[in-house]
């Protein structure tokens, strides 16, 4: 039994010697700032109402090489006036190798977006401060979070398909 066990170990250590994972490049994919009623909405008391809205893409360039796209989208409002809008596509280009497709999936979703949020943060940093506005920090974000629900919400959809059929 203990060869069995050895043999089991020494093949899951093989299949993790394969695996790779590797940032080759870091960059600014687009960028977009409006600020649709100034110079106006600097006359006003500044309490805005900040959304943040967050999405990942993934193209694969090879078999195991794929860019990864992280948006991120902020609008500042005060009432109904749009103060600014601010988005940020935040890329990197990964290698990839000796991963399953969950895995690849969760490297996609989460891992990926995890190396590339402080770039995003920072590009959005910048835009809003030269943009006139006080300067603009986004919290931290749990994109394993982010991923389990956004699975959650696949799972449950494809659910309601299925007793609607």
């Amino acid at each position: 039994m203990s060869d069995d066990k050895e043999e089991q170990n020494a093949a899951a250590s093989g299949e993790q010697a394969e695996q790779q994972f590797a940032l080759q490049k870091i960059y600014l994919k687009d960028t977009s700032f409006e600020t649709p009623n100034s110079p106006e909405i600097f006359t006003e008391e500044w309490k805005p109402d900040v959304n943040v809205e967050l999405q990942t893409a993934g193209k694969p360039l090879t078999d195991e090489v794929m860019e990864v796209v992280l948006t991120v989208t902020v609008t500042a409002k005060l009432g109904d006036n749009t103060a600014y809008l601010a988005e940020v596509h935040q890329a990197g280009v990964f290698t990839m190798s000796g991963f399953g497709d969950d895995e690849r999936v969760h490297m996609q979703g989460s891992y990926c977006p995890n190396i590339l949020f402080p770039y995003a943060r920072e590009a959005v940093s910048d835009l809003v401060s030269k943009g006139g506005f006080p300067q603009l920090l986004l919290a931290p974000v749990n994109f394993d979070a982010l991923l389990a629900q956004h699975k959650q919400q696949a799972e449950a959809s494809a659910k309601e398909k299925e007793v609607v059929h």
